[in-house]
């Protein structure tokens, strides 16, 4: 047994996709599905009532669609964590997604181990995308942009651009602290420096950049 039980809501409008999730997922012992949500109205309404750890959600789904529905979670409250299962291999989708503070993008042709683990990093407190949603991510920049991104990164600090390296591996700021050998304090005080000066707001942002500019161990 991996410890605490991670309660999971599936919102999707395809029957047949739910119920094979359901079955791939309740094959691990740490891992049940609460509920099932055929559209974004019932998905928010599910969420009020259960209270799921993690809430898996399709973007395409009828009444309230998923990027509406996730912008409602976090309108209203909902602690859920958001993982965006979907077909949209689209960057704008992704950008969008992470910005309304989805903490992970996934692509319904994911593998189950994928899925599986994703689900469990984000129950930790731990961002997700899938490696070839960062690569779409990370496919286009202009000259401006880059330029931008150099000069942000050079205002780093070493400290900070290892911190920045962890959190695009997915650590939490207790992992981190412990590779580092420094207080959660200080890493909370890294983080807030790092997101200021790269003009970010969280760290599925932090990861996106990092992974957009080949950012890597000195």
């Amino acid at each position: 047994m991996r410890g605490k039980r991670i309660n999971v809501l599936i919102a999707d409008d395809h029957a047949l996709i739910r119920e094979g999730i359901k079955q791939i997922l309740e094959l691990e012992e740490d891992i049940y599905v609460v509920g099932q949500a055929n559209n974004g109205e019932e998905a928010f309404e599910l969420a009020e009532k259960l209270d799921p750890d993690i809430i898996l959600l399709d973007i395409n789904m009828p009444k309230t669609n998923g990027i509406e529905a996730l912008r409602r979670f976090k309108d209203m409250g909902i602690k859920s964590k958001v993982i965006i299962l979907t077909i949209h291999e689209d960057r704008e989708y992704v950008l969008k997604t992470i910005k309304l503070g989805a903490n992970g993008y996934m692509l319904k042709d994911s593998s189950a181990n994928s899925l599986i683990e994703g689900i469990r990093r984000v129950a930790k407190g731990e961002n997700y995308i899938q490696s070839s949603v960062a690569d779409l991510v990370s496919a286009s920049s202009d000259h401006t942009s880059v330029d931008k991104s150099i000069e942000q990164i050079n205002s780093l600090t070493n400290r900070e651009y290892e911190v920045l390296i962890l959190i695009a591996e997915g650590l939490n700021n207790k992992d981190i602290a412990e590779r580092l050998y420094i207080s959660e304090k200080t890493v909370k005080n890294h983080v807030s420096n790092i997101f200021k000066k790269l003009d970010l707001n969280d760290r599925v942002q932090a990861a996106i950049f990092a992974y957009k500019n080949n950012i890597k161990k000195l």
